[in-house]
């Protein structure tokens, strides 16, 4: 009778220890989120990889960061900015349980498409994203997930083909203005603007993103600034994508000061069929922006706060 009990104290042992190790691997990853948030609060999360086109550099709204513990609003802005600017396609952290309105903001700034929109401007074209999404559980882990506004035979293609003009277009015996100025001609001379896809939403080229004027001639405002930030970027001059609630334009940052380039603006739409070639958006400060036109070029200076004197 003893020996009975005995085997079925084992048998009942066995059983729940079989039983709780099934639940431990199953719930592995919320279990080493407990363990992540509550237990070892002190674990520092990291951004452990970044690619070539990753941008060292800050912004008046967003700036790189290390730190993954977020404490205020900024601390997310920051974390959002240094993701994307990385390249990465997902990344989790952290909500701390001191900073308790954490999840609040963290919606607030998910359901914000256009302030996600303006970060997504800071960055380089090839780590910039086409949809974001990002969600959050109980344990208050935040997860960010991004698809690429480029493919990776995309980006191989641009590639070859600006390094294959830059040295066309660019003198390093002319000023900074000169050759911006030579890439600037360059595009519009060898682009018309997509009337079809702006007009009729008629989607025939890629006219949205570099791949377009470069490749099939054809872009709308977010193609051509995609182009020139990718030469800016290849000159190492400082830049970043402006726009307004329907446009899209270049911001540059030369001797000290930052100016606005608009390559659409300069590429009009004749009503007689002919193409046009001008330069009065070319390297212009705000009150000359807003005195040639208001409506496409109004924009946020709480955002772009580089133009906010």
């Amino acid at each position: 009778m003893k020996k009975t009990i005995v085997l079925i104290k084992m048998i009942f042992t066995c059983g729940l220890f079989m039983i709780l190790l099934g639940l431990i691997i199953i719930r592995e990853n919320d279990i080493k989120s407990i363990v992540n948030t509550y237990i070892t609060p002190n674990n520092k999360i990291t951004l452990e990889k970044k690619n070539k086109y990753y941008r060292d550099y800050d912004f008046l709204l967003v700036q790189n960061t290390d730190n993954f513990k977020p404490s205020n609003y900024q601390d997310l802005l920051n974390i959002f900015y240094t993701v994307i600017n990385s390249g990465n396609t997902s990344f989790s952290f952290y909500c701390p349980k001191e900073y308790s309105n954490c999840i609040k903001d963290i919606e607030t700034i998910a359901n914000n498409q256009y302030l996600l929109s303006d970060i997504n401007n800071y960055v380089h074209p090839f780590n910039g994203f086409s949809h974001i999404e990002t969600d959050y559980d109980s344990l208050r882990r935040i997860n960010i997930n991004l698809i690429k506004s480029y493919t990776t035979e995309e980006i191989n293609a641009i590639e070859e083909k600006v390094n294959e003009l830059y040295p066309q277009l660019v003198n390093e015996n002319k000023s900074i203005e000169e050759n911006i100025l030579s890439i600037h001609d360059y595009i519009i001379n060898n682009t018309k603007y997509d009337s079809e896809r702006s007009n009729n939403n008629i989607v025939t080229y890629h006219s949205d993103i570099a791949y377009g004027p470069l490749f099939e001639g054809y872009a709308i405002c977010g193609g051509y600034t995609d182009l020139m930030e990718l030469f800016l970027e290849k000159m190492n001059i400082k830049s970043f994508k402006i726009s307004s609630e329907n446009h899209v334009w270049n911001a540059v940052y030369l001797n000290n000061k930052w100016y606005h380039l608009d390559l659409t603006w300069d590429d009009p739409v004749a009503s007689n069929g002919k193409d046009y070639l001008e330069h009065e958006y070319f390297l212009i400060d705000t009150n000359k922006l807003l005195s040639l036109e208001l409506e496409q070029h109004t924009f946020n200076k709480e955002i772009y706060k580089e133009f906010a004197n």
